[in-house]
């Protein structure tokens, strides 16, 4: 049996999963690995211990799959995005990884916005914010003795995590157009790094990789003993949608992890939104998707906060029971801004919110209200998303699709149909398809569209007065939820 490995580093685990020809999951390694926090406010991780982390991962997955390196036809990788490594010619890094939550570097942002915000946005089609990598990449150079002259002499390079997973394993300091588009740095029309914001951040163009296909060869390791081409990469939220086949306009796909990052695919087409972000889907073959992209910070960890926070679930699985028990919430409503609100809305001072409460309401009414206020935040994107691309179907993954509850608001809501995948592994799934694509293992869009299965579909049933009277509400409990922290000083 043939199969592709996909290496799947995330913010706090790395994975390696094996499919085969038919999209099956083979195995499964994963390993976590630590997070540090040297300040209030700043994240760093070790990127040897994201290393070691992904080689054992990849050991015990093709262990758990009965195979050998000599069934492995290539390799694909995905990652979390925007987090910064700097390392020398020998592959060891001159410091910690800078992970894309670290925020020492907003003042920096909060500067350079003010003077060059429409400059950046227009270029690269991001929301100067210091979640990006260029002003990490600055901060590095500015702070760690010796590194810029280092840069200057073109001694270390710069990388995303999947280049620097890459240059571990191949040699080649590459990356991929999605990932490059995440760096504040690259010019998405161009595509090409832009002199203009290496001017403003103060980079040398030497330490940045070459920005290749989503899908090709970029060379070949032998971490396993023998060559295997290592020929996919894309940034996690890009593969996704890659692996939940979103190769037409219009087609979104909605992550529900700790927060909702949704993707709509907008063709060959750069649309520039107030409130989205406009990032490179992928490039395969010297042709480019584009794509809107929405975050939405608090989702999951909503419902962990009913959990951990105010402990009246015992397990994430409850609040699906819970909301069952009422015919409807009643007027209650929670809008779930712990930080402050992400897409559409970017209120930095929004703060949570919990209204509509009577002497009659319980934790069925929190519950119900929890998994409702997921569902109308993905509304709130996908309605901005709307208004430049048509829309066709929303596709799901992430652990929180389980809730069948919260699927079938999400399509009342909505008015479109959710469809739920059969393969839930759609992030490693979508690198597999890019790197099989470049060897042939696959040899078409056609072939992995076929492949794609609904395991349901969820048709919304709500009538339009009742959908538009529960949104009227949740609008208006937003309303009140934003720029509290201003209000009340705080």
């Amino acid at each position: 049996m043939k199969a592709v490995l996909a290496l799947d580093e995330g913010t706090t685990s790395a994975r390696a999963i094996l499919f085969d020809k038919e999209s099956n999951v083979l195995g499964i390694g994963q390993f976590e690995f630590p997070q540090y926090y040297p300040k209030p406010g700043w994240v760093e991780h070790n990127p040897e211990e994201i290393w070691e982390a992904q080689v054992k991962a990849i050991k015990v997955a093709i262990e758990k799959a009965k195979l050998s390196p000599n069934d492995i036809v290539a390799i694909g990788i995905t990652n979390q995005r925007e987090t910064t490594i700097i390392w020398d010619k020998n592959g060891k890094p001159v410091y910690n990884a800078i992970v894309w939550q670290c925020r020492r570097t907003a003042e920096m942002i909060e500067e350079i916005k003010r003077e060059y915000g429409d400059v950046i946005r227009e270029k690269t089609g991001l929301v100067p914010d210091a979640y990006f990598s260029a002003s990490k990449i600055k901060w590095l150079l500015d702070n760690v003795p010796g590194l810029r002259e280092k840069a200057e002499r073109g001694e270390v390079y710069f990388g995303t995590v999947d280049t620097f997973l890459i240059y571990r394993l191949t040699g080649e300091h590459v990356t991929d157009y999605s990932n490059a588009s995440r760096t504040m740095l690259f010019n998405i029309r161009k595509l090409e790094w832009d002199e203009d914001l290496l001017e403003i951040f103060d980079i040398p163009l030497d330490i940045l990789p070459e920005v290749r296909n989503s899908s090709e060869i970029y060379g070949y390791t032998k971490i396993l003993g023998r060559e295997i081409p290592v020929s996919g990469d894309a940034g996690d939220q890009q593969a996704a949608l890659f692996g939940q086949a979103g190769f037409e306009t219009g087609i979104v796909k909605a992550t529900y992890g700790t927060g909702n990052f949704i993707l709509v695919n907008t063709g060959k087409t750069v649309r520039y939104s107030k409130n989205l972000l406009t990032t490179i889907a992928w490039g395969i073959n010297g042709k480019i998707t584009y794509a809107l992209e929405g975050s939405i910070f608090v989702t999951g960890a909503a419902v962990q906060w009913l959990r951990d926070g105010i402990k009246i679930i015992k397990h994430v699985a409850e609040t699906e029971e819970l909301a069952r028990k009422l015919e409807s919430n009643e007027g209650v409503y929670f809008v779930p801004a712990f930080v402050g609100l992400g897409a559409p809305y970017w209120d930095q001072f929004a703060r949570g919110l919990i209204i509509g409460i009577t002497r009659g309401t319980g934790r069925e009414h929190l519950a119900r209200a929890t998994l409702e206020a997921i569902a109308y935040l993905t509304r709130d994107v996908i309605e901005e998303m709307e208004k430049l691309v048509g829309i066709k179907e929303l596709r799901v993954d992430g652990g929180a699709t389980a809730n069948d509850f919260l699927m079938q608001f999400q399509a009342d809501i909505l008015n479109r149909r959710v469809v739920r995948p059969v393969v839930k592994e759609t992030t490693a799934l979508g690198a597999a398809y890019l790197a099989g694509l470049a060897v042939d293992y696959w040899e078409s869009l056609d072939e992995i569209r076929a492949l794609w299965k609904a395991e349901r579909v969820f048709e919304p049933e709500m009538d339009e007065e009742t959908r538009e009277r529960l949104y009227k509400g949740w609008k208006e409990a937003v309303r009140r939820a934003m720029e509290w922290a201003k209000i009340v000083g705080s």
